[in-house]
């Protein structure tokens, strides 16, 4: 019999993913997935379960801009975001991300 003391207590795995933004290093669960779906659209998925290539967000509007005005989005989803699909994902930001920026002592670039 082994004793008690000898077990181990597990801890549950994390995922870890990278914004695009700023490139910090965080929980899934606290970045935003963007995906572009097998039919070709540009869509939030709030749920991280949708099919489709998806990068992540911060939920700030640094890098939601940053992400945007720059082509990393673009990159990251392996497709050209068009004027209008990057209207909506401002639209978005601006909606849902009001005031939101990064907690002290995080770094954003």
């Amino acid at each position: 019999m082994k004793s008690s003391s000898s077990r181990s207590i597990h801890t549950r795995h994390i995922p870890q993913r990278t914004c695009l933004g700023c490139r910090q290093v965080r929980a899934k669960r606290e970045l935003i997935r963007i995906v572009n779906t097998p039919t070709g659209n540009i869509e939030v998925d709030i749920t991280g379960r949708k099919a489709g290539r998806g990068t992540y967000l911060c939920p700030t509007l640094e890098c939601w801009e940053v992400g945007l005005k720059s082509n990393r989005l673009d990159h990251a989803l392996r497709t050209g975001l068009s004027t209008d699909s990057r209207e909506q994902l401002m639209k978005y930001a601006e909606e849902n991300l009001k005031g939101e920026t990064s907690a002290p002592g995080e770094k954003t670039r």
